[in-house]
């Protein structure tokens, strides 16, 4: 090596320029998904029919026993017991119903996002609360009263829901499918371009 010749000097190689592609994140498409969804909520409120003749025909009756002091009905031994079982009943229609609709509402690929998802819970409660209200009266038609009562006659009563949180069954369950059905999905538009 030659001592007199200049130091040589090292540039560093720049770092390759990496392009990263980034997807444009997809948006909340409301005015073309609400048609759809007006469909999928009348369809969901249409189910409520079958659900209340189900739990019309699964609930049981009571046998009560008519009072002579005050004419009231009174269960007999734990026949009162059978309140509980037409709200599990209920229930567990509701719950059943809830998973169904929530797996097959996303079942609908291209229509897949929250529109349709609040379209199904509203329609989902519509339906449950339409199956509370006419379960009660095609449970009431099944068992009708006789004509006369006398004191300590024993009758079958009809079974009825006293409460309305049994409502809230089906629109949770068919919340939480779709939800679970959601996060498992990984995609940013729900797969919705597959569809």
């Amino acid at each position: 090596m030659d001592e007199n010749a200049a130091p040589v000097r090292i540039e560093p190689v720049p770092e390759p320029y990496v392009y990263h592609y980034v997807r444009p994140r997809p948006k909340v498409v409301v005015k073309r998904d609400l048609l759809p969804a007006l469909g999928v909520l009348l369809t969901t409120f249409a189910f409520g029919l079958p659900a209340a003749y189900v739990w019309s025909w699964l609930a049981p009756a009571q046998l009560k026993i008519v009072s002579p002091q005050d004419g009231k009905f009174y269960p007999i031994g734990v026949e009162s017991y059978h309140r509980l079982d037409a709200l599990m009943v209920f229930v567990v229609i509701g719950l059943g119903a809830g998973a169904v609709t929530g797996m097959a509402v996303w079942l609908l690929r291209s229509r897949r996002g929250p529109v349709v998802m609040l379209a199904m819970t509203a329609g989902s409660f519509a339906a449950a609360w339409f199956a509370q209200w006419l379960g009660g009266s095609l449970a009431a038609g099944k068992y009708p009263m006789p004509a006369e009562i006398k004191p300590n006659d024993t009758l079958l009563v009809a079974p009825s829901l006293e409460t309305w949180w049994g409502i809230l069954a089906w629109p949770l369950a068919a919340a939480l499918a779709y939800g679970c059905c959601t996060a498992w999905n990984g995609l940013d538009d729900l797969g919705r371009r597959l569809g």
